[in-house]
Protein backbone atom coordinates (compact mmCIF):
# COMPACT_ATOMS: atom_id res chain seq x y z
CA UNK A 1 0.00 0.00 0.00
CA UNK A 2 2.76 2.48 0.58
CA UNK A 3 4.50 1.69 -2.30
CA UNK A 4 1.10 2.41 -4.26
CA UNK A 5 0.67 5.39 -2.42
CA UNK A 6 4.27 6.58 -3.35
CA UNK A 7 4.02 5.91 -6.91
CA UNK A 8 0.46 7.90 -6.89
CA UNK A 9 2.27 11.04 -5.03
CA UNK A 10 5.62 10.63 -7.96
CA UNK A 11 3.02 10.84 -10.32
CA UNK A 12 0.90 13.35 -9.20
CA UNK A 13 4.16 15.71 -9.20
CA UNK A 14 3.31 15.67 -13.02
CA UNK A 15 -0.04 16.93 -12.39
CA UNK A 16 0.81 19.71 -9.97
CA UNK A 17 3.26 21.23 -12.02
CA UNK A 18 1.05 21.33 -14.83
CA UNK A 19 -1.98 22.58 -12.83
CA UNK A 20 0.62 25.57 -10.89
CA UNK A 21 1.06 27.01 -14.91
CA UNK A 22 -3.27 28.08 -14.28
CA UNK A 23 -3.70 28.68 -10.64
CA UNK A 24 -1.78 29.09 -7.29
CA UNK A 25 -0.41 26.33 -4.77
CA UNK A 26 -3.62 27.29 -2.04
CA UNK A 27 -6.32 27.45 -5.07
CA UNK A 28 -4.76 23.84 -5.99
CA UNK A 29 -4.21 22.45 -2.62
CA UNK A 30 -7.52 23.52 -1.41
CA UNK A 31 -9.99 22.15 -4.54
CA UNK A 32 -7.87 18.70 -4.32
CA UNK A 33 -8.23 18.26 -0.68
CA UNK A 34 -12.44 19.09 -0.91
CA UNK A 35 -12.11 17.15 -3.75
CA UNK A 36 -10.23 13.86 -2.20
CA UNK A 37 -12.77 14.62 1.29
CA UNK A 38 -15.90 14.05 -1.46
CA UNK A 39 -14.43 11.02 -2.94
CA UNK A 40 -14.33 9.27 0.20
CA UNK A 41 -17.87 10.02 1.34
CA UNK A 42 -19.90 7.29 -0.49
CA UNK A 43 -17.05 5.13 0.77
CA UNK A 44 -17.85 5.88 4.30
CA UNK A 45 -21.73 5.91 3.85
CA UNK A 46 -21.25 2.38 3.03
CA UNK A 47 -19.43 1.41 5.93
CA UNK A 48 -21.99 2.90 7.89
CA UNK A 49 -24.59 1.03 6.59
CA UNK A 50 -22.37 -1.94 6.66
CA UNK A 51 -21.34 -1.34 11.06
CA UNK A 52 -25.34 -0.82 11.46
CA UNK A 53 -26.28 -4.19 9.20
CA UNK A 54 -23.23 -5.96 11.39
CA UNK A 55 -25.19 -4.27 14.67
CA UNK A 56 -28.78 -5.52 14.04
CA UNK A 57 -26.96 -8.70 13.36
CA UNK A 58 -25.51 -8.84 17.01
CA UNK A 59 -28.47 -7.93 18.84
CA UNK A 60 -30.29 -11.03 16.70
CA UNK A 61 -27.68 -13.55 18.16
CA UNK A 62 -27.31 -12.56 21.43
CA UNK A 63 -27.82 -15.93 22.59
CA UNK A 64 -25.38 -17.41 21.05
CA UNK A 65 -22.25 -16.36 23.03
CA UNK A 66 -19.91 -17.65 20.08
CA UNK A 67 -21.77 -15.61 17.43
CA UNK A 68 -22.14 -12.68 19.37
CA UNK A 69 -18.18 -13.04 20.28
CA UNK A 70 -17.78 -13.21 16.55
CA UNK A 71 -19.62 -10.05 15.90
CA UNK A 72 -18.28 -8.00 18.38
CA UNK A 73 -17.95 -4.31 17.94
CA UNK A 74 -14.81 -3.28 15.50
CA UNK A 75 -12.57 -0.70 18.46
CA UNK A 76 -11.97 0.98 14.83
CA UNK A 77 -15.96 0.96 13.71
CA UNK A 78 -17.44 4.94 13.29
CA UNK A 79 -20.44 3.86 15.53
CA UNK A 80 -18.12 3.63 18.63
CA UNK A 81 -17.63 6.92 20.84
CA UNK A 82 -14.42 6.36 21.66
CA UNK A 83 -13.67 6.39 17.57
CA UNK A 84 -15.38 9.35 16.80
CA UNK A 85 -13.58 11.22 19.51
CA UNK A 86 -10.36 9.76 18.03
CA UNK A 87 -11.37 10.27 14.54
CA UNK A 88 -12.32 13.92 15.38
CA UNK A 89 -9.22 14.89 17.26
CA UNK A 90 -7.01 12.54 15.04
CA UNK A 91 -8.48 14.16 11.65
CA UNK A 92 -7.78 17.75 13.21
CA UNK A 93 -4.11 16.91 13.91
CA UNK A 94 -3.53 15.59 10.70
CA UNK A 95 -5.33 18.04 8.66
CA UNK A 96 -2.98 21.23 10.60
CA UNK A 97 -0.20 18.90 10.11
CA UNK A 98 -0.57 18.11 6.59
CA UNK A 99 -1.99 22.18 5.09
CA UNK A 100 1.08 23.12 7.83
CA UNK A 101 3.88 21.01 5.61
CA UNK A 102 2.19 21.59 2.59
CA UNK A 103 2.27 25.24 2.55
CA UNK A 104 5.88 25.62 4.57
CA UNK A 105 6.84 23.60 0.64
CA UNK A 106 5.05 25.79 -1.09
CA UNK A 107 6.73 28.85 0.50
CA UNK A 108 10.15 27.66 0.55
CA UNK A 109 10.08 26.44 -3.52
CA UNK A 110 10.03 30.22 -4.12
CA UNK A 111 13.34 30.65 -2.99
CA UNK A 112 15.12 27.71 -3.68
CA UNK A 113 15.13 25.05 -6.47
CA UNK A 114 12.96 22.43 -7.06
CA UNK A 115 15.65 19.54 -6.79
CA UNK A 116 16.94 20.93 -3.65
CA UNK A 117 13.29 20.76 -2.03
CA UNK A 118 12.45 17.51 -2.36
CA UNK A 119 16.01 16.41 -1.26
CA UNK A 120 15.02 18.40 1.64
CA UNK A 121 11.36 17.56 2.26
CA UNK A 122 12.63 14.13 1.93
CA UNK A 123 14.78 14.39 5.10
CA UNK A 124 11.86 13.42 7.07
CA UNK A 125 13.37 9.82 6.55
CA UNK A 126 15.78 10.45 9.31
CA UNK A 127 13.38 13.08 11.54
CA UNK A 128 11.02 10.16 11.81
CA UNK A 129 12.84 7.72 13.97
CA UNK A 130 14.67 10.56 15.99
CA UNK A 131 11.07 11.48 16.69
CA UNK A 132 10.08 8.18 17.20
CA UNK A 133 13.18 7.63 19.61
CA UNK A 134 11.69 10.68 21.64
CA UNK A 135 8.22 8.95 22.84
CA UNK A 136 9.85 5.65 23.09
CA UNK A 137 9.57 3.90 19.70
CA UNK A 138 13.10 1.46 18.98
CA UNK A 139 14.19 1.39 15.97
CA UNK A 140 16.31 -1.48 14.35
CA UNK A 141 20.10 -0.85 13.47
CA UNK A 142 19.70 -2.11 10.35
CA UNK A 143 16.87 0.91 9.71
CA UNK A 144 19.95 3.34 10.78
CA UNK A 145 21.89 1.87 7.45
CA UNK A 146 18.68 1.94 5.61
CA UNK A 147 18.42 5.95 6.19
CA UNK A 148 21.67 7.07 5.39
CA UNK A 149 21.45 5.02 1.93
CA UNK A 150 17.94 6.56 1.31
CA UNK A 151 19.55 9.95 2.10
CA UNK A 152 22.79 9.25 -0.89
CA UNK A 153 20.48 8.57 -3.01
CA UNK A 154 18.14 11.42 -2.61
CA UNK A 155 20.85 13.76 -2.88
CA UNK A 156 22.20 11.68 -5.94
CA UNK A 157 18.53 11.73 -7.62
CA UNK A 158 17.60 15.53 -6.54
CA UNK A 159 20.35 17.32 -5.73
CA UNK A 160 22.65 19.57 -8.52
CA UNK A 161 23.03 22.97 -7.11
CA UNK A 162 24.75 24.16 -4.11
CA UNK A 163 24.96 23.31 -0.65
CA UNK A 164 24.33 27.18 0.66
CA UNK A 165 21.43 27.15 2.76
CA UNK A 166 18.92 30.22 2.10
CA UNK A 167 15.52 31.52 3.51
CA UNK A 168 13.55 28.63 1.19
CA UNK A 169 15.76 26.10 2.65
CA UNK A 170 14.89 26.90 6.25
CA UNK A 171 11.07 26.71 5.07
CA UNK A 172 11.47 23.30 3.43
CA UNK A 173 13.38 22.46 6.59
CA UNK A 174 10.33 22.85 8.73
CA UNK A 175 8.03 21.01 5.92
CA UNK A 176 10.16 18.30 6.52
CA UNK A 177 10.13 18.49 10.32
CA UNK A 178 6.12 18.88 9.74
CA UNK A 179 5.93 15.61 7.29
CA UNK A 180 7.45 13.81 9.81
CA UNK A 181 4.99 14.88 12.55
CA UNK A 182 2.59 13.54 10.61
CA UNK A 183 3.61 10.51 9.79
CA UNK A 184 4.05 9.70 13.51
CA UNK A 185 0.17 11.44 13.97
CA UNK A 186 -0.83 8.91 11.70
CA UNK A 187 0.88 6.17 13.71
CA UNK A 188 -1.05 7.13 16.52
CA UNK A 189 -4.15 7.38 15.53
CA UNK A 190 -4.45 5.19 12.89
CA UNK A 191 -4.96 1.75 14.97
CA UNK A 192 -7.93 3.68 16.86
CA UNK A 193 -9.91 4.98 14.15
CA UNK A 194 -11.34 4.57 11.34
CA UNK A 195 -8.61 4.37 8.77
CA UNK A 196 -10.85 6.08 5.33
CA UNK A 197 -12.66 8.60 7.83
CA UNK A 198 -9.66 9.89 9.20
CA UNK A 199 -8.22 10.64 5.99
CA UNK A 200 -11.62 12.45 4.97
CA UNK A 201 -11.50 14.53 7.98
CA UNK A 202 -7.93 15.59 7.37
CA UNK A 203 -8.56 16.32 4.03
CA UNK A 204 -11.75 18.74 4.68
CA UNK A 205 -9.18 20.37 7.04
CA UNK A 206 -6.85 21.09 4.83
CA UNK A 207 -9.43 22.08 2.56
CA UNK A 208 -11.26 24.81 4.90
CA UNK A 209 -7.55 25.56 6.05
CA UNK A 210 -6.64 26.86 2.67
CA UNK A 211 -9.61 29.15 2.27
CA UNK A 212 -8.45 32.29 3.78
CA UNK A 213 -4.63 31.69 2.74
CA UNK A 214 -6.76 31.63 -0.95
CA UNK A 215 -8.66 34.85 0.06
CA UNK A 216 -5.80 36.79 1.34
CA UNK A 217 -2.66 35.63 -1.06
CA UNK A 218 -4.53 34.62 -4.46
CA UNK A 219 -7.40 35.44 -6.49
CA UNK A 220 -9.20 32.76 -7.75
CA UNK A 221 -9.82 32.35 -11.45
CA UNK A 222 -12.62 29.77 -12.32
CA UNK A 223 -12.20 29.94 -15.80
CA UNK A 224 -8.42 29.16 -15.30
CA UNK A 225 -9.83 26.62 -12.60
CA UNK A 226 -11.38 24.70 -15.96
CA UNK A 227 -9.13 24.98 -18.15
CA UNK A 228 -6.54 22.58 -15.53
CA UNK A 229 -9.22 20.50 -14.27
CA UNK A 230 -7.68 17.01 -15.28
CA UNK A 231 -4.51 17.61 -13.14
CA UNK A 232 -6.67 19.42 -10.15
CA UNK A 233 -9.13 15.60 -10.28
CA UNK A 234 -6.19 13.34 -10.58
CA UNK A 235 -4.71 14.94 -7.75
CA UNK A 236 -7.90 15.25 -5.83
CA UNK A 237 -9.15 11.96 -6.39
CA UNK A 238 -5.63 9.87 -6.64
CA UNK A 239 -3.46 11.80 -4.38
CA UNK A 240 -5.72 12.96 -1.96
CA UNK A 241 -8.85 10.41 -2.04
CA UNK A 242 -7.16 7.52 -2.25
CA UNK A 243 -3.13 7.53 -1.74
CA UNK A 244 -3.52 9.59 1.46
CA UNK A 245 -6.19 7.07 2.66
CA UNK A 246 -3.66 4.42 1.26
CA UNK A 247 -1.01 5.42 4.09
CA UNK A 248 -3.59 5.92 6.85
CA UNK A 249 -4.40 2.26 6.26
CA UNK A 250 -0.83 1.00 5.81
CA UNK A 251 0.24 2.45 8.61
CA UNK A 252 -1.58 0.44 10.68
CA UNK A 253 0.47 -2.54 9.93
CA UNK A 254 3.53 -0.61 9.38
CA UNK A 255 6.64 0.56 11.43
CA UNK A 256 6.72 4.33 11.29
CA UNK A 257 10.60 4.89 10.04
CA UNK A 258 9.69 1.93 7.72
CA UNK A 259 7.00 3.72 6.66
CA UNK A 260 8.68 7.01 5.72
CA UNK A 261 11.41 4.92 3.90
CA UNK A 262 8.70 3.33 1.39
CA UNK A 263 7.05 7.21 1.25
CA UNK A 264 9.77 8.96 0.21
CA UNK A 265 10.43 6.69 -2.72
CA UNK A 266 7.62 9.16 -4.43
CA UNK A 267 10.66 11.15 -5.54
CA UNK A 268 12.00 8.00 -7.56
CA UNK A 269 8.22 7.78 -9.12
CA UNK A 270 8.12 11.91 -10.22
CA UNK A 271 11.52 11.47 -12.15
CA UNK A 272 10.01 8.25 -13.83
CA UNK A 273 6.96 9.37 -14.42
CA UNK A 274 7.98 13.29 -15.79
CA UNK A 275 10.09 11.12 -17.90
CA UNK A 276 7.57 8.65 -19.19
CA UNK A 277 4.69 11.32 -19.69
CA UNK A 278 7.12 14.79 -20.10
CA UNK A 279 9.65 13.85 -21.76
CA UNK A 280 12.59 14.89 -19.53
CA UNK A 281 15.81 12.95 -19.58
CA UNK A 282 17.38 10.89 -16.18
CA UNK A 283 21.26 11.47 -16.02
CA UNK A 284 23.35 8.64 -14.98
CA UNK A 285 23.52 10.27 -11.61
CA UNK A 286 19.85 10.66 -11.20
CA UNK A 287 19.99 7.01 -11.90
CA UNK A 288 22.13 6.12 -9.28
CA UNK A 289 20.48 7.38 -6.80
CA UNK A 290 17.44 5.64 -7.71
CA UNK A 291 18.82 2.19 -7.70
CA UNK A 292 20.72 3.19 -4.33
CA UNK A 293 17.57 4.09 -2.97
CA UNK A 294 15.66 1.19 -4.01
CA UNK A 295 18.43 -0.91 -2.08
CA UNK A 296 17.52 0.71 0.98
CA UNK A 297 13.98 -0.14 1.00
CA UNK A 298 14.37 -3.58 -0.09
CA UNK A 299 17.24 -3.91 3.00
CA UNK A 300 14.51 -2.25 5.51
CA UNK A 301 12.24 -4.98 4.25
CA UNK A 302 14.27 -7.63 5.06
CA UNK A 303 12.81 -10.02 8.38
CA UNK A 304 15.03 -9.65 11.71
CA UNK A 305 16.92 -12.58 12.46
CA UNK A 306 15.37 -13.70 15.81
CA UNK A 307 17.89 -15.12 18.24
CA UNK A 308 17.40 -18.50 19.96
CA UNK A 309 16.83 -18.50 23.75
Amino acid sequence: MLLLTAFIWGSAFVAQKTGMEYIGPFTFNGIRSFIGALVLLPVIIFMVKRARAASADQTSSQADPAVAQANAPDPNALSDSRSKKNLLIGGICCGVAMFSASSLQQMGMVYTSSGKAGFITALYIIIVPLLGMLIGKKVRKILWLCVGLAIVGLYLLTMSGSLSINRGDLLITACAFVFAVHILIIDYFSPRTNSVALSAVQLFVTGVLSVPCIAIFEDIDWSAVLDCWLPILYAGVMSCGIAYTLQIVAQKYTDPTVASLLLSLESVFAVITGMVILGEMMSGREFAGCIIMFCAIILAQLPEKKRDL
